[in-house]
């Protein structure tokens, strides 16, 4: 069955949205990160839920998934080429968080680093 959308938004949003995936996209855009690094610079996500996001991303063709053939098993994700094609919009919803969070407390020290994504 083909999914009819009411708005284009809301195609977007389904490949998207969500808590984490943006997350991990703008992470992404940083290069090439293990599931360890994605969780050490995203510690309030589950295992289980990392596990998911990464696998919609990649059913949907946003990243790509590496594996290494070696004792023990190395896996990578890095975006697509299609992938990349978000990088314009990831990059306007960061500026748009920084001004927000601006707006809300008077500056940016509540934010904690998050490898260049704040600037």
């Amino acid at each position: 069955m083909v999914k009819k959308y009411n708005i284009s938004v809301e195609a977007t949003l389904e490949v998207i949205g969500g808590k984490w995936k943006c997350v991990i996209l703008c992470h992404l855009t940083h290069g090439r990160k293990r599931t360890s690094d994605l969780k050490r610079i995203m510690p309030k996500i589950t295992q289980k839920m990392l596990t998911q996001q990464l696998r919609e991303l990649e059913r949907d063709g946003i990243v790509n998934r590496i594996s290494y053939n070696q004792v023990p098993p190395k896996v990578e994700y890095e975006l697509s080429e299609y992938g990349w094609s978000l990088k314009p919009i990831l990059d306007s919803l960061c500026a748009w968080g920084n001004i927000h969070i601006i707006k809300e407390y008077g500056d940016k020290s509540l934010m904690l680093e998050d490898n260049g994504l704040n600037d």
